[in-house]
């Protein structure tokens, strides 16, 4: 039996507006949803409900439709509008400066920075996070989350630097499975060309940024603009004074963290503590 079609209105969302594009895109293409599947390697449901505007177009769905459609950049535009209507209005400048930025460092005191979450980790996040959300609301929030994560991909990348609070690696976020999955994911980036990660361990003490979350993001001009972050409120700043006094801050949490390689280390040695335990041999 065919499922009715859900009546969209492009006017009424960014979602709707995807939906639609991507029905013309494909009937003028002459294609299935099934064949269509079988190009982009994405499930004929996931296509029916972004068409229906059920669901979100997960990344990097929109790069492959793209491509598939020969139609330039105009899913990935369309993408950048559906991820800011399921993002809170307040990180909205950030989020354009972190699409700009050649370089990206950030802080975490309690919680692995977004850009570094696996899906399970982020989508734990907010089902426990905001226990009244519905579903649609947590898919839309973990993809809005996972679209910042195509800035990784790159072919030429910022320049990211993390320090993330050993509180972090212990807060078992989702339970064992997901921490287990959440810190492996951690350990291929501690150091490469483009990324470097350092813990900053329970014994570095206090500091001013434990109570959220610091982003600088400085653009390729050589500016720096500062988001940062607690509960309920997030603020941007691009003043000469704070800006300078955020990067000396974060100079100092990043003398005092462990190095990449003793970084790596307390990140194997947690990881070791979330596996699961083996069966006793009876």
């Amino acid at each position: 039996m065919t499922q009715p079609t859900h009546s969209l209105d492009p006017a009424r969302s960014a979602r709707e507006l995807y939906g639609v594009e991507l029905r013309r895109q494909r009937q003028l293409a002459g294609l299935s949803l099934d064949r269509l599947s079988d190009i982009v390697n994405y499930s004929k449901t996931h296509l029916h409900g972004v068409e229906t505007g059920e669901r979100l177009p997960l990344p990097p769905i929109s790069e492959k439709l793209d491509v598939a459609f020969g139609t330039g950049e105009l899913f990935q535009g369309l993408w950048g509008t559906v991820k800011r209507e399921h993002t809170p209005r307040r990180f909205d400048l950030c989020l354009e400066l972190e699409a700009k930025a050649a370089r990206i460092q950030a802080f975490g005191a309690s919680l692995i920075p977004g850009l570094l979450q696996t899906e399970a980790y982020m989508r734990a996040l907010f089902i426990e996070g905001e226990p009244g959300m519905n579903s649609g609301e947590i898919d839309g929030l973990v993809a809005a989350r996972l679209g910042r994560q195509e800035i990784l991909r790159r072919d030429c990348p910022p320049d990211f630097w993390w320090i993330i609070g050993e509180a972090a690696l212990r807060q078992a976020v989702g339970g064992p499975a997901v921490m287990r999955e959440q810190l492996a994911t951690l350990l291929p980036l501690v150091q490469t060309r483009h990324t470097t990660i350092q813990v900053a361990p329970f014994d570095a003490g206090a500091c001013a940024l434990m109570n959220g979350t610091l982003i600088l993001l400085t653009l390729p001009d050589g500016s720096t603009t500062v988001y940062q972050e607690g509960p309920g409120y997030g603020e941007i700043f691009d003043d000469r004074e704070t800006v300078t006094k955020r990067v000396r801050e974060y100079d100092r949490k990043k003398a005092g963290a462990l190095s990449p390689r003793e970084s790596a280390a307390l990140i194997e040695a947690t990881l070791e503590k979330y596996e699961p335990c083996e069966s006793p041999q009876t």
